[in-house]
């Protein structure tokens, strides 16, 4: 017997409509809220906050349209607009945070409604199958249930571990690039860099030995560079103001600003780790699409210590980047295993057998 079946221990499994274990509810505008601490959710996450809210229990809030695959499971009370729905979960039946893993299941763009932004309509929600184990047993079915979601919370809560110990590592790297009084001077970032925007508006197809460096990172190779050593900043769309470091020799698109050393005395990387400190992404030009223009970036200060701070600084900034930014180790990859293996055991632990008068 397998780890599913020892666990269900003979019972059925039933598939059951949503609106059967759960009611759709719409949200409402937020304005003329007074402020306070209750989140008001819509399709892209929390909005703000407000005094009052619209629902208390624990429940599974699905958007309406935008963001159509943010599933958020919320415990406590909260406000949401017209872009999301929230669940009244019938308790008797189904566990909310099972409801929540099995609702993380399903292709909700496959049930995309709309003809430009993607909507979900309550008509093709309510349809969804949703499987019940042990439906004659309630006290029994909601242990099975319960036991679900206590092995996949164990992966759920292991990431969100590992993602706070990231954001602490961030927190400390802002500290050590701060400064209050003390042996620092300051410059703009005009006379720390030379700041040039790369070359062509598509990514080279030739290939080569080295790497070529878009709005967001690595997106091919070609056989010539026209920079080294250097960050390179998201100059335009979505990735704009995403900083990245460009190490050895390498290409740069024009969707990426090159980043030329011409003060001597600031360490490379030192300059590098300033970079990230900053938030580019929001000085960002809003037109057809974002972009970050030479007068934005070097009219932006840093500070500037004596070389040996700078070298100790960017000594313990390094390890603190091989934690966080590596593909190959570190957090990043940490965090990518866990995702997949809770990915893994939810459809594992989910897929039930289904009926055909329920597929």
């Amino acid at each position: 017997m397998n780890f599913m079946e020892k666990l269900l221990d003979g019972a059925e499994v039933e598939w059951q409509p949503f609106e059967q274990v759960a009611k759709i509810k719409h949200g409402k505008d937020w304005k003329g809220l007074d402020a306070g601490d209750v989140p008001v959710y819509g399709s892209g996450g929390v909005m703000g906050y407000v005094d009052t809210y619209s629902y208390d229990k624990p429940t599974v809030l699905i958007p309406r349209k935008g963001s159509i695959t943010n599933i958020f499971y919320v415990e406590t009370p909260f406000w949401n607009v017209d872009t999301i729905y929230y669940t009244e979960i019938d308790t008797s039946k189904i566990v909310p945070k099972y409801f929540y893993h099995f609702i993380k299941t399903i292709d909700l763009m496959a049930l995309d409604a709309g003809s430009g932004r993607p909507s979900l309509t309550q008509a093709i929600l309510n349809k969804i199958q949703t499987p019940i184990p042990c439906p004659e047993n309630p006290e029994k079915s909601l242990e099975i249930q319960a036991e679900i979601v206590r092995i996949l919370d164990a992966f759920t809560e292991l990431t969100a571990e590992l993602t706070a110990r990231k954001k602490q590592y961030n927190y400390y790297r802002d500290q050590l690039l701060s400064f209050e009084g003390g042996e620092v001077e300051w410059k703009t970032l005009g006379d720390v860099y030379k700041f040039q925007y790369g070359k062509g508006n598509t990514i080279p197809t030739l290939g080569g030995e080295y790497p070529v460096y878009g709005s967001n990172g690595i997106v091919g190779t070609h056989n010539e560079f026209n920079s080294e050593d250097s960050p390179v900043i998201g100059h335009i769309g979505a990735y704009a103001g995403i900083v990245n470091w460009g190490a050895g020799k390498h290409f740069v698109t024009y969707n990426g600003v090159i980043c030329k050393l011409i003060n001597k005395l600031v360490h490379p990387k030192y300059a590098y780790y300033q970079l990230l400190k900053q938030d580019f992404n929001s000085m960002a030009k809003s037109a057809s699409h974002p972009f970050v223009s030479y007068d934005a970036l070097n009219k932006v200060s840093i500070p500037i210590p004596p070389p040996a701070e700078q070298a100790r600084i960017v000594s313990i900034l390094d390890n603190f980047d091989a934690l966080t930014n590596s593909l190959s180790e570190g957090l990043p990859r940490e965090i990518e295993l866990r995702q997949k293996q809770y990915e893994y055991y939810r459809d594992l632990l989910l897929s039930f057998p289904k009926p055909e008068a329920a597929a």
